[in-house]
């Protein structure tokens, strides 16, 4: 029987049948996990993930939705383990041909990730969580809300990335894909009203730390798993980003699903749509709108979702910087590896992108996107200085 990976497993009909699995009968395993967590019960946590690793002859037998759901599983425990200190596979090394093969067939890194984590994750009484804290669901729900917006968003920007911007219809499918990018806004603000930095910062970042999987560093369940850096990357990254931002994508990249790493691929081997914008109209842009009168239209669409990407990284950034306050905090780095140092150069750069796009449509500089809510971070370019990363 064939394991190639050619279907979708982020549409709601597949997240669905993942969300109601529990191949390895994990349910009671799961609920009690949080106490065991509670107590730093790793000699309970060991056993516990001892007893759910099904051998490879039944993951051989597993659907692909199976797979989904066993690795979800596994990786609540891994993520605890290695919260109380030691690498879960150094305790229970029989788990690590599983994880290789789950991996396998399900095209993804052979560890759980956010969309394990929040997205495939039951709901109500079967939700898998680390600590049980009504803070922790929150998170969860704030990528499970975004994520099919995403999804659906990341096939507008692939249109786009082929459209002519002299087409009628560029603007329309932008402003669609705008409003699928708002529900990121919509999700920070639950977070912000939800979540309290010392919550995520002391309590439940420790969980997400990395693990070391057949040599290799993986790490955890992250939001920046997410792919908005992947609309990013269609938009204006491809080829108007800087190496840090650059060297973040690549190291999330591994972590998303098959179609999303191939649309990445595909992006950065062209020039990007704000590019294609500036080329569009030229040395002259009032000649350039008056031979393509839709230009003007395309480029204001495109800087009102700049807008909409600015004002949820400025909230993020604010979010991460009470959660790695250096009074506060338990580690220099976010769980997909960014630094706050890093989070201002990407808003820098979005900022400046919707910029140079809404002067070329000659859009008036007052409505800049940094007037929302954003100011105190001038257009700093000293991208590089003080960013810590670390390797994925």
């Amino acid at each position: 029987m064939s394991h190639l990976v050619d279907v979708d497993l982020g549409n709601p009909i597949r997240t669905t049948a993942i969300q109601n699995l529990d191949p390895l009968n994990a349910d009671r395993a799961c609920f009690e996990l949080r106490r065991q967590n509670a107590d730093g019960d790793v000699p309970a946590l060991t056993a516990a993930l001892r007893r759910l690793v099904p051998t490879t002859a039944a993951v051989d037998a597993y659907s692909l939705e199976m797979c989904v759901a066993a690795m979800r599983d596994l990786g609540m425990f891994l993520g605890s383990i290695k919260r109380h200190g030691p690498e879960p596979l150094d305790l229970v090394p029989e788990v690590q041909p599983v994880l290789l093969e789950l991996g396998r067939r399900t095209d993804m890194v052979p560890r759980d990730t956010v969309h394990h984590y929040c997205t495939w994750n039951p709901v109500g009484g079967r939700q898998r969580m680390y600590t049980g804290d009504v803070q922790e669901a929150y998170l969860q729900e704030s990528v499970r809300m975004v994520f099919p917006h995403l999804r659906d968003g990341l096939e507008l920007a692939a249109d786009l990335s082929e459209m002519d911007l002299s087409d009628p219809k560029f603007a329309v499918v932008t402003d669609e894909l705008t409003r699928h990018v708002e529900t990121t806004v919509s999700a920070i603000d639950m977070v912000v009203s939800n979540v309290s930095p010392e919550f995520f910062a002391q309590v439940l970042r420790p969980y997400f730390e990395d693990i070391t999987v057949d040599g290799r560093g993986l790490l955890g369940p992250a939001a920046a798993q997410v792919p908005l850096w992947l609309i990013d990357q269609a938009i204006w990254a491809s080829d108007r980003s800087e190496p840090e931002y650059e060297e973040f994508l690549r190291d999330s990249v591994p972590y998303s699903l098959r179609r999303w790493r191939d649309l990445f691929d595909r992006w950065t081997r062209v020039p990007s749509v704000v590019t294609r914008l500036v080329d569009a109209f030229g040395d002259d842009p009032e000649e350039a709108e008056r031979r393509d009168p839709a230009l003007r239209e395309s480029g204001e669409a495109l800087a009102r979702m700049l807008r909409v990407i600015v004002v949820f990284r400025g909230r993020h950034l604010g979010i991460a910087r009470k959660a790695y306050d250096a009074d506060l905090r338990l580690y220099p780095v976010g769980s997909g590896g960014a630094s706050v140092d890093l989070l201002r150069q990407i808003i820098d750069l979005t900022r400046v992108t919707s910029e140079a796009t809404r002067t070329t449509a000659r859009r008036r500089a007052g409505q800049a996107a940094g007037h929302h809510g954003h100011q105190g971070h001038g257009h700093s370019h000293g991208h590089g200085h003080g960013t810590e990363r670390r390797p994925a």
